[in-house]
């Protein structure tokens, strides 16, 4: 063989060489996991929870700027046993999912409902809560059934919650009015811009409690679920801690007492055995 035609070929074998080791590379790089798992968090020294800012009084920011809520008394307690600090990091509902893949928070504590969808997209916990939907509306023009829907009216959703896939679904010619935040979707109910909002039950008997002249006119539609942490797609050694972590809280009815200090003054006592889940066993 010639001298030219063998360094030539040389030439091109080596750059073969290099093209698969970048391919390599890359795909090493892409395969890379987008969470942390225990160990790295416990080293970190701090855990990342995704929560609500504005969702009273399950996860919000009070007036001294600090979070408070039922979801936030739950993560307080995961920091203090894992031995690490806590970075709340809000959260809207359409992102809890995103949030997770893209590593941003390593725990989702947002008022999750596990639905079967969720679930092929974050691995999830123990549950710590029990809910369902409900509709709530103007006390003067109250709505309790939807089977009778004015086609002009518009109800009020928000955009990544259990309410809007069940609305799609169930109720086709129903108008959605969709938002992405708390806020906008109850100034949309105050300001009458929508005829009624469909939510968890339990944020629209906090609303209807606090605010006048407004009522659950349907208080359980569908199937009721359970609300509980998510972590990321293959997380195993953080959820098996979480799930670990629920299960002993149980012992001690740690729940109810998270009921107690955050959810007593809205719902009043009666409420708790219904909405609380111990030990992640449900009835």
């Amino acid at each position: 063989m010639k001298k030219g035609k063998l360094i030539g070929l040389l030439g091109i074998l080596t750059a073969g060489v290099l093209a698969l080791s970048a391919c390599g590379s890359s795909s090493k790089q892409a395969g890379k996991n987008n969470f942390r798992t225990l160990d790295e968090i416990k080293k970190s020294g701090t855990i990342n929870i995704g929560v609500f800012s504005d969702k009273h009084p399950f996860g919000y920011v009070d007036e001294n700027g600090e979070y408070q809520g039922y979801d936030i008394y739950f993560g307080n307690r995961l920091a203090e046993d894992l031995g690490v600090k806590i970075n709340y990091v809000s959260t809207e509902a359409a992102n809890r999912v995103e949030y997770l893949e893209t590593g941003k928070v390593d725990v989702i504590l947002a008022n999750f409902t596990v639905t079967p969808e969720r679930a092929e997209a974050v691995d999830f916990a123990l549950p710590y809560m029990n809910v369902g939907l409900g509709v709530i509306s103007s006390e003067k023009d109250a709505v309790t059934s939807l089977d009778n829907w004015n086609a002009d009216d518009e109800m009020i959703v928000i955009s990544g919650t259990t309410a809007e896939p069940y609305m799609t679904k169930n109720y086709p010619n129903i108008k959605l009015q969709k938002y992405d935040t708390y806020a906008n979707a109850k100034n949309a109910l105050l300001n009458g811009t929508g005829k009624a909002w469909v939510n968890d039950n339990t944020e629209v008997i906090a609303f209807a409690n606090s605010n006048p002249g407004y009522v659950v006119g349907i208080d359980s539609l569908g199937v009721n679920d359970t609300i509980a942490p998510a972590v990321t797609k293959g997380n195993s050694s953080l959820l098996e801690w979480i799930n670990t972590a629920i299960e002993n809280l149980g012992k001690e009815n740690f729940f109810h007492k998270d009921y107690e200090e955050t959810l007593t003054d809205t719902y009043g006592s009666a409420y708790a055995d219904t909405l609380v889940i111990e030990g992640g066993k449900t009835k």
